[in-house]
């Protein structure tokens, strides 16, 4: 007999920095988000930024593929104020 798997919610923040210059390469994984390059400040408020989504999303008790594009866009910027 098969054993269901829970499945996993296929949405995924993905934040790109493409201003590293020193050749360290960030790579940070978390709830709802990959992030990948950057200089050290850049991928340090690529970091705050994606916490801060997750805290809001996680307020408004849904999952990332729940949201409207309208919901994302205003969650997204209050994220990165």
């Amino acid at each position: 007999m098969d054993v269901p798997r829970k499945k996993k919610d296929p949405s995924l923040l993905l934040g790109v920095g493409l201003d590293n210059k020193d050749g360290h390469k960030r790579i940070t994984e978390g709830d709802n988000f990959c992030l990948v390059g950057g200089s050290e400040e850049t991928h340090d408020r690529m970091t705050e930024t994606a916490i801060k989504f997750n805290e809001k999303l996680s307020r408004r008790g849904k999952k990332l593929g729940d949201l409207s594009p309208e919901e994302f866009r205003d969650l997204m910027q209050e994220a990165s104020e």
